[in-house]
C-alpha cells in the first residue's frame, strides 16, 4: 500500500506561516489532504482515537493546523471530536453506508439525465482527461491516485447537472464514507472491472445517453457496493460491522 510518510520541515527560526506549507489555511489543508488519505486507507482506523502527538511528528506539523484541520474533517463526517478523548474516526455501520450508497444512487440517477442536457463539451472533455489519468493509475497500481481521480469524476458528472443544490449534498455524503467506498478497490478483480464500467460511464456521457448513464451508475454503484460490504463485514467485529444506532 502507498506510504503516506512526510518529511519534517528543516528547523528554522521563520514563522509556521512561512514555512514549507504556506500560510496557515494552506497548511491546515495539507494536513486535512494527509489525514483523510490515511483514514481512506485504514491507516487510521474507525473508531480509533488520533493521537496528535504522532501526527505532528509525522507530518511536521504544530497542533494548531492539525486542530483546524479535524475541524474540517468533522464538517465532512470523517471526524468526530469527543469529549476527553479528542479526535476520534468517525464508525459507520454498514446498514450506515449502505443508505449513503442508497442515496448516492438516487442523486447520481438525477444528476445523469440533466448532466447530459447541461453539460458542455469541455466539461465533458475533463472528465475523459481524469478518465485517462485515472487508468494510467490504475495500470501503475496506484490505488490512492485512483481513488482520487475516481472521486474527482463521479462528482462532475453530478457538477455537469448545474444544480448547486445537488452537487453540496452529493459532496457532503460522499465525502462522509469515502474511507467504505476505498474499502472495495482493495479486491483486484473489482477493481479491474470498476475501470471497465467507467470507460461505458464516459461514452454514455459523451453521447448523451441520459436514461443509458443513469442505469450504468446505478449498476456501477451496487456492483461496487456488494464486494464493499464483504469487505467490510469480514472485517474484525467492532470495526464498521457494529449494529446500527
Amino acid at each position: 500500500m502507498q506510504s503516506f510518510e512526510v518529511e519534517a520541515e528543516p528547523s528554522s527560526s521563520t514563522a509556521p506561516e512561512d514555512a514549507a506549507y504556506g500560510p496557515r489555511g494552506r497548511r491546515a489543508m495539507f494536513v486535512v489532504e494527509r489525514i483523510r488519505d490515511m483514514i481512506v486507507a485504514g491507516e487510521l482506523p474507525a473508531g480509533g482515537r488520533i493521537a496528535e502527538r504522532v501526527l505532528t511528528e509525522r507530518l511536521g506539523v504544530t497542533r494548531t493546523p492539525l486542530r483546524e484541520a479535524f475541524k474540517i474533517l468533522e464538517a465532512e463526517g470523517l471526524v468526530s471530536i469527543v469529549p476527553n478523548r479528542g479526535a476520534v474516526v468517525t464508525e459507520l455501520s454498514t446498514s450506515d453506508v449502505e443508505a449513503a450508497i442508497e442515496v448516492l444512487i438516487g442523486l447520481e440517477s438525477v444528476a445523469a439525465q440533466l448532466a447530459c442536457q447541461r453539460g458542455s463539451d469541455a466539461e465533458f472533455d475533463r472528465i475523459e482527461e481524469h478518465h485517462l489519468r485515472m487508468v494510467a493509475c490504475f495500470r501503475a497500481g496506484d490505488l490512492m491516485g485512483y481513488f482520487h481521480l475516481n472521486q474527482t469524476i463521479h462528482q462532475e458528472i453530478v457538477d455537469c447537472a448545474h444544480n448547486p443544490a445537488l452537487s453540496r449534498i452529493y459532496r457532503s455524503e460522499s465525502a462522509r464514507i469515502r474511507r467504505y467506498r476505498f474499502a472495495g478497490n482493495r479486491r483486484s478483480e473489482r477493481w479491474a472491472r470498476a475501470v471497465i464500467e467507467h470507460e461505458q460511464i464516459l461514452d454514455a456521457l459523451k453521447q448523451r445517453e441520459g436514461a443509458l448513464l443513469r442505469e450504468i451508475l446505478r449498476a456501477h454503484h451496487l456492483n461496487g457496493w456488494r464486494v464493499t460490504r464483504q469487505v467490510l463485514e469480514a472485517e474484525p467485529a467492532g470495526r464498521t460491522t457494529k449494529p446500527a444506532q
